[in-house]
């Protein structure tokens, strides 16, 4: 038996990226021996010696002590962007023999450990220069499990263990369960976005899912204190925590909208509060995007959802910023967004009621067709440049730690 503890990590559709494939898997690796580290540190602290992350013929592979256990290892790992799958494997010489004699030892460890009584072998022959090819491989290999275990018996159709033989060249691997991750891309490979974090459902899975393309995640907050509360923002918060135990540390930039909004009500026809002051939120946005490196905005919006995110209000709210604008959840029902929240982890504080910016100085009756030349018109009666300015400037910027 390995004197370590060995995993196989797929990447799943990184495999497809070609010419770039290296970049990508490198990147990978990258991160998910910064999903290991405190572990890693810990490990060696106690005098266990370290975990070792390296790729080799197209797969990722992690070692780590026993003396870690392998449910940690692969909670950690399943949580990394671009990593598909993840499987517990031993490793042995790629020698017929040597495999069969693994491949016994494992399944009396499941035999033991499980009480199964049935198995199907999966043979790979990564090495083709390996003169049995696998169908025969996987026939000796199932043979030499019969022999060393009485007990079981071959079930082709249903097995309790899918008993896979993955054979390369010098060094041959074993394993039963392929742990299902997390998948997409790796954080990183994808540029920078800025999401409009609020305090509902939609925009920390709308962050969560740009994240999981390779897109690094800012956001920015907009409250309208003291119409709303500290433990409203405390809220948006925690849930900018919770995306980072994914996507790693969240820069927030926090923005007191009210100013803006008073001069609206002040000012403007009261059926288009809601669109003018979604406007100022992109303005500002787009703002604090191009200080802080960030390519594109991103939202939470569901089209048709309510009266700012229909056909007509998304056309009039995109004109009046010049970057690209992302809605991941453009096209999903609002009960998919709320399994996926729940996934996640958002949704029981998604649910908390605090009060948003949003519901402040709400019109009792929103445009829902918004015509962008009236728009422009009601917002010539404020000053546009300078309520932007003077809303960047008055930021504060909030460092959101990954939630334990």
């Amino acid at each position: 038996m390995n004197e370590q503890n060995i995993f196989i990590v797929r990447t799943g559709e990184v495999a497809l990226k070609g010419m770039n494939k290296p970049y990508f898997e490198r990147v990978l690796v990258q991160r998910i021996r910064a999903a290991l580290k405190k572990t890693n540190e810990q490990s060696k602290e106690e005098g266990n010696g370290g975990i070792d992350v390296y790729r080799h013929e197209g797969l990722i592979f992690i070692k780590s002590p026993k003396t870690i256990p392998e449910d940690t290892i692969i909670k950690l790992v399943s949580r990394v962007f671009g990593v598909a799958s993840i499987s517990p494997a031993w490793e042995c010489e790629s020698n017929l023999d040597a495999i069969g004699e693994m491949a016994v030892k494992f399944m009396l460890k499941q035999i033991e450990e499980r009480g199964v009584k049935t198995f199907k072998v999966f043979a790979k022959r990564a090495d083709k220069t390996f003169p049995i090819k696998s169908p025969e491989i996987a026939r000796i290999i199932g043979a030499k499990v019969l022999i060393g275990c009485k007990v079981l018996k071959v079930d082709v159709h249903n097995p309790e263990v899918r008993l896979h033989v993955d054979l390369r060249r010098g060094v041959s691997y074993i394993y039963d369960e392929k742990v299902a991750a997390i998948g997409g891309l790796p954080l990183g490979t994808n540029g920078r976005g800025l999401i409009l974090l609020s305090g509902g459902i939609d925009s920390p899975v709308a962050a969560w899912m740009m994240a999981r393309r390779g897109m690094l995640i800012e956001a920015v907050h907009f409250h309208s204190y003291p119409y709303t509360s500290k433990r409203a923002q405390e809220k948006v918060e925690k849930l900018a925590g919770i995306v980072a135990s994914y996507s790693g540390r969240i820069r927030m930039h926090v923005i007191n909208l009210l100013p803006i909004q008073e001069q609206i009500v002040q000012h403007c026809p009261e059926e288009e509060t809601t669109i003018l002051v979604r406007r100022f939120m992109m303005r500002i946005a787009q703002e604090i995007a191009k200080k802080n490196r960030c390519m594109m905005l991103i939202t939470g919006e569901d089209l048709g959802q309510v009266a700012s995110q229909t056909a007509e209000a998304i056309t009039v709210t995109d004109a009046c910023v010049d970057i690209p604008v992302l809605r991941p959840l453009i096209g999903m029902d609002k009960v998919d967004i709320m399994d996926k929240a729940r996934e996640i982890g958002t949704y029981e504080t998604s649910i908390e009621p605090f009060e948003d910016c949003c519901t402040v100085f709400l019109p009792k009756h929103p445009t829902t067709k918004p015509k962008l030349a009236r728009i422009e018109e009601s917002e010539s009666a404020l000053d546009v440049d300078a309520l932007v300015k003077a809303a960047v400037e008055s930021e504060e910027v909030v460092e959101c730690e990954p939630e334990v």
